[in-house]
Order: structure tokens, then sequence, then C-alpha cells
């Protein structure tokens, strides 16, 4: 399993091949800074943690949620001091159809349920069908996911104020992470961290 772990940039949780000391931002970061606080994610997409994620999501194998969420929750111990609230990034109800299951939100019952803190998947809802991110650059990825995710009118009030743990199983770009944060920091939220199983680090 190709494990993140420290040194790592402390927003986008990418890890550096070398540890120069001290919390450190990548270059990355502060060319374009994301619009969420934190990203934490286990391991890197590769190898044994592509797998699992592709089982997941494609196998129907949900009982690896156990294991996945329960990483995930220890991948993310500095977000969950300030979490309020954990919310799964939302499937259209097409592609929920088709799946029979949102693996975010698996993974985000497993984490609640680790951590005690309320999971509530209505705060965030997608009400457009996305093409498949696959594939595409990371402009595609951003015009993609406009006006895809928004926060339903009767739950800003349940939102207004909390602090966010945004649950997802890959991160590959920041694309989805960006535009489900700002919908929700839009919606009210005080901020918001991202923790996925997996992330794709591109090499230096």
């Amino acid at each position: 399993m190709p494990f993140i772990a420290r040194p790592y940039c402390e927003r986008l949780g990418t890890p550096f091949a070398v540890d120069i000391g001290g919390p450190l931002l990548s270059p990355a970061a502060i060319a374009d800074p994301p619009v969420f606080n934190r990203a934490r994610s286990v391991a890197r997409h590769d190898g044994a943690a592509r797998e699992l994620v592709h089982k997941l999501k494609y196998g129907d194998r949900q009982e690896l949620a156990l294991a996945m969420g329960a990483m995930m929750a220890t991948a993310a111990a500095d977000c969950l001091a300030e979490a309020a609230v954990i919310v799964p990034v939302p499937l259209h109800w097409t592609r929920l159809w088709q799946r029979r299951f949102n693996q975010a939100a698996a993974l985000a019952a497993v984490i609640g349920a680790k951590t005690g803190l309320p999971v509530e998947a209505r705060l965030l809802r997608r009400r457009k069908r996305t093409e498949s991110q696959v594939g595409k650059s990371r402009a595609e990825r951003q015009a993609n996911l406009q006006g895809a995710f928004i926060v339903p009118e009767e739950m800003k009030m349940a939102l207004k104020g909390r602090h966010v743990l945004l649950i997802d199983d890959v991160m590959t770009t920041n694309s989805t992470a960006n535009a489900a944060s700002r919908v929700l920091l839009r919606g009210g939220a005080a901020g918001v961290d991202i923790v996925t199983f997996a992330r794709v680090v591109m090499p230096a």
C-alpha cells in the first residue's frame, strides 16, 4: 500500500520527496490555493490502493468501506478537531441508480461511526449529471463540474456556521473538491476540509 505520510503539503496533502523540516506548502498550493482548507488522503492512487478503490466503486465490494473508512479517519486526525459534520460527495440520482450505492457515502458512514460525528448527505446535492472526469484536462474537469452541486435551500440553516469534513474516494486534480467546497461555503459553511482514500500524485 503506497501510504502518504508526512512530510506533505499542509493544504493539498501531497507528499514531499524530502523532509526539510516544519509544516510546508507545496508550490501548487501557493500558486493556485484550493477552495478547501486542507486535504488528507490515506495513500497514493496506485497499486493496492487503486485496486481497493476500483473494487469498492465498480466491483460491488461494499465491505471494503469498513477498512478504507477506518484508515481515512486516521489520516484525517488533524481535521477532525474542527469538523462538525461529515458530508459525502453526492452522486447524481441516475448514477446512483446504476451503481446502487454511493461509495463516498459508504466511506462517510464508517468515518462517522468511528468518530461520532454526524453524517449529513442532504447538505449537498448533485443536480447535474456530469460526464466522466477520466481523460479530461484540468480546464475540462472544471467546466464539466460547473453548476453540478447545490446546497438545497431548506438545508442552509443546518449548514450555517458548521465546519464540514467532505468525503470522497479519490482526489485527482482538486476539481471536484473545489467545486463542492465552493458551493458549501456559499451555502453557509464555516470551512471545508476533505479526506479521500486515495489521491493522484503527479511527478515533481
